[in-house]
């Protein structure tokens, strides 16, 4: 079995306080890297729109342009219960960082990036809305402000979301350029669109995350703050509150649900369901199965969708991923 070590040179850089680990692979063992890949890493990490990116930075147009034919071009959910999607509007806030004496390492643009509301907390919503939907992004326009130019350091430690116990400590200024706040407008190759604003300065609201999905059947809003219920609208007929309960769930969402009905889940259960999912995927060995947690190529498209974000504010324009 090759390791990372038989064809790569890694090196342990400062950043802050802490370290990460830089590996550089040696063009000499390179095909032994591939074949390790290969190897361990299933094909569904790699999609098929990212195959025909890579093929066309090659230089490989004909290879690419097969690629992309077969890509799905239908306008409707995974399910297709809600028809073709229209839009999805939500939000992402929090208050942690409300005022300019709240003060953590991920204010700085050198130890947490550039990017920080929408890394931090958009990317999650992000995520989830383009998994529920199955939809990608084909550009997007962003907004981005920092409410607090200036900080107020603790010349000690901080921890998140510790608040302000205690008298207060000592402090020094210093300038921030990360995100407090941000709005981005999405546009999906489905043709649909969509809206994001992100928030760490939103006073009362600990950790809210919303989405409303608009169908051409009906529509869903969520609220992680009453995370058992989720509302569905309909044109002609009454809406519903769906409250989360095995015996009403299709069986795809019964697997993900631990609890009775009237029995609550929340926050920590997400990572419990997600460990699940991962570790029930590998014992069942089926590769080929979509994976239903966060794989690598997803991970991947969060980081391009943050590098277009960040190049759409500083350019104030429209930008394609």
């Amino acid at each position: 079995m090759a390791h990372f070590n038989d064809w790569c040179l890694s090196d342990d850089e400062p950043v802050g306080p802490h370290f990460r680990r830089v590996m550089t692979g040696q063009t000499a063992s390179l095909p032994t890297g591939i074949q390790a890949t290969a190897a361990i890493v299933p094909g569904h990490y790699a999609s098929e729109e990212q195959v025909a990116r890579a093929l066309a930075r090659l230089g490989k147009p004909a290879a690419a342009a097969l690629i992309q034919g077969k890509l799905p071009t239908t306008k409707a959910i995974r399910s297709g219960d809600l028809g073709e999607i229209y839009a999805i509007n939500g939000s992402y806030v929090q208050d942690w960082l409300l005022y300019d004496t709240d003060y953590n390492w991920r204010v700085l643009a050198d130890q947490g990036g550039q990017l920080r509301a929408v890394a931090d907390i958009g990317t999650h919503w992000m995520d989830l809305v383009l998994s529920i939907t199955g939809l990608a992004v084909d550009s997007v326009f962003a907004d981005l402000n920092t409410v607090h130019k200036i900080r107020k350091r603790p010349l000690g430690e901080v921890e998140t979301f510790t608040g302000k116990p205690g008298a207060e400590a000592a402090t020094e200024p210093i300038e921030i350029t990360t995100d407090d706040y941000g709005c981005i407008l999405f546009r999906f190759k489905n043709g649909g669109r969509g809206s994001l604003h992100v928030s760490q300065v939103t006073a009362g609201r600990k950790n809210c995350l919303r989405y409303e999905i608009s169908g051409a059947k009906c529509a869903l809003a969520f609220d992680s703050e009453s995370p058992n219920q989720l509302w569905i609208g309909y044109r002609g007929k009454p809406n519903e509150c769906l409250i989360r309960d095995p015996s009403l769930l299709s069986d795809l969402a019964r697997s993900y649900t631990s609890y009775p009905g009237g029995h609550n889940e929340g926050f920590p259960d997400a990572f419990k369901q997600c460990f699940r999912s991962f570790y029930q995927y590998i014992a069942a060995g089926d590769f080929s199965a979509e994976p239903f947690f966060p794989t690598f190529a997803e991970g991947h498209r969060e980081v391009l969708l943050c590098e277009a974000i960040l190049e759409s504010h500083r350019q104030e324009k429209w930008v394609k991923l």
